[in-house]
């Protein structure tokens, strides 16, 4: 789903960007006065899961591959502009270190991905809970979390719901290019492929593989939260009656009484070692041949065939276009084999992450402080 480099035009691409330019205010203003400095770190683990679940892929019949997001469970647990904010660190360490999605496609991207889908997801999420009515703790107890079978069902329709939602935005994007930017033979400037081709293509494996992969992250992500790490969550669906303006209290970082560490801090650092164990597992995703549909390398889209027909020529603009030199292209290091280049990558991106977001604590609190 990440839309590549020069696969849009530059207007579409700039649209986009302007278009998320009020859900990234929006988004920061709310996390900056409803999250405590301490839950930043929440945002951080948040970004890194999604890194990480982007990284597994999952091959399509026909040689695609494709992946999950976890945008709507992210949405779920901290709130949708936390869950904005956390998947769009996520696309820039993707397109700036490793080429993954577009540097002048991030915007879109971002309006996909980062808004989209964790929007569409988390009031879906919500609707649902009321129509097979769930009901919500009272209290942020620790040990009263809820996890009933109607709450999975809800949190699972709306997963599939998002990531279909951004797919079919993708497809709509991809769709219209050569309706509108097409040089003096009417061949297309960026991608080729119209909304006809664009739209089942990226429908076909977000309503399979794709969908199907979403929900079980999502599932199965929502679960251990809620069973190791209740105290993870925030001001998401979890707790609906906390009010805008109400701080959760904090307990990662609770002191620790003679010389054992919380209850709580333990819960909190079983969400640390999920990432450990999903970067350990990350060469998986090795295992899926192909590229994703619409990521193809600008070389490769004049040999690409649909209904059957070689589409023949490479359309200027991608051909032209602006190039990005990622540091470490496709999560490769030179000289390191893929399995062991593959799960460094992951390491990489999750620490940069969490790193970014607590970066961003201290500068914020510190502002705040002086």
């Amino acid at each position: 789903m990440h839309i590549p480099e020069n696969y849009l035009s530059v207007s579409t691409s700039l649209v986009l960007t302007a278009a998320m330019v009020p859900v990234w205010r929006r988004a920061v203003k709310r996390v900056s006065r409803e999250f405590p400095r301490e839950r930043f770190s929440a945002l951080g683990v948040g970004a890194a899961f999604a890194f990480l679940t982007m990284m597994f892929n999952i091959p399509l019949p026909g040689g695609t591959t494709g992946h999950a997001v976890g945008g709507t469970v992210l949405a779920t647990l901290l709130g949708p502009e936390a869950a904005c904010l956390a998947l769009t660190i996520t696309l820039a360490i993707q397109a700036l270190l490793f080429g993954d999605g577009g540097v002048l496609a991030f915007g879109a991207n971002c309006f996909n991905m980062a808004f989209l889908l964790p929007y569409s997801g988390y009031y879906s999420y919500v609707l649902l809970r009321r129509v097979l009515g769930v009901r919500s703790a009272t209290t942020p107890d620790e040990n009263a979390r809820p996890l009933s079978l109607k709450d999975l069902i809800a949190l699972g329709l709306a997963s599939y719901l998002g990531i279909n939602v951004a797919a079919l935005a993708a497809g709509v994007e991809f769709g219209i290019q050569p309706l509108l930017f097409t040089d003096a033979s009417g061949q297309a400037l960026y991608c080729p492929y119209p909304l006809a081709v664009a739209v089942p293509a990226m429908a076909l494996g977000h309503l399979t593989f794709f969908g199907l992969a979403e929900v079980i992250f999502s599932l199965g992500f929502y679960a251990f939260v809620a069973r190791t790490a209740p105290n993870f969550a925030t001001n998401g669906a979890f707790f609906p009656q906390l009010n805008e303006t109400e701080e959760v209290e904090d307990t990662t970082e609770s002191p620790e009484q003679d010389g054992q560490t919380s209850p709580r801090r333990k819960r909190f650092d079983a969400v640390y070692l999920l990432l450990a164990a999903l970067i350990a597992l990350a060469p998986l995703g090795l295992l899926a041949q192909g590229t994703a549909w619409g990521e193809w390398g600008v070389e490769e889209v004049a040999e690409l065939a649909e209904d059957g027909a070689v589409l023949g020529y490479t359309p200027r603009g991608m051909q032209e276009g602006f190039q990005w030199i990622a540091l470490l292209p496709d999560y490769a290091v030179a000289g390191v084999p893929d399995w062991c280049a593959y799960p460094l990558s992951a390491l990489a991106g999750v620490a940069i992450a969490i790193i970014l977001f607590k970066l961003s604590a201290f500068f914020l609190f510190s502002r705040r402080t002086m």
